[in-house]
């Protein structure tokens, strides 16, 4: 487990950073230190790296917004976390995401755009989990489940903003912004 993690780790944080494109194997293996060889018993071709890349920042993101939902009561609180926890990240306080590039995920679907490549299904699996977190917190203050899967939608599409807002313009206090617009929608109970 210890070289491939090496290499999932190392590719990762590359391709976050620049881009998957561009980034070869060279440079992975470069800077892993791990030989061709040991990449080639663990991975078929760069996509299958890719995928790795993408199902372990799948995981990374998804425990660490889980976690910080979960540190609020259910509900309406656990939803407004969401943007606090966003808003650090982009500001570069969650060092197991490092340094905010950006939406990982977004980027990816940008370089693989054909939805039924593994890495574009990947991502959209990794969007979906997002958006059935955030129901499952809207279940807990909505009288139905068409009510709290508008809301989830409503505020997974605010975060999605927020994301895009911070990355593309810089406005590192867009999630905030987001959390006021969530907070008037979700009147406290």
């Amino acid at each position: 487990m210890g070289r491939r993690q090496d290499l999932i780790d190392t590719a990762l944080r590359l391709f976050y950073e620049h881009g998957i494109h561009a980034i070869g194997i060279n440079q992975v293996l470069q800077e892993s230190g791990v030989a061709k060889q040991t990449l080639y018993n663990h991975f078929e071709s760069k996509d299958s790296l890719v995928e790795a890349a993408v199902e372990h920042r799948d995981k990374l993101f998804f425990q660490w917004l889980e976690s910080r939902m979960n540190s609020r009561p259910a509900g309406r609180e656990a939803l407004m976390e969401m943007f606090d926890a966003v808003h650090d990240w982009f500001n570069n306080r969650v060092p197991t995401l490092h340094r905010f590039y950006g939406c990982f995920f977004i980027n990816t679907c940008g370089e693989y755009s054909d939805p039924e490549h593994p890495v574009h299904k990947r991502c959209a699996a990794h969007k979906t989990r997002v958006f059935e977190l955030l129901k499952r917190h809207a279940l807990e203050i909505c009288t139905s489940e068409t009510e709290a899967e508008e809301l989830a939608n409503a505020l997974f599409l605010l975060k999605e903003g927020a994301i895009v807002k911070a990355h593309v313009e810089g406005d590192l206090d867009a999630a905030l912004k987001a959390k006021a617009i969530a907070s008037r929608m979700i009147s406290p109970h």
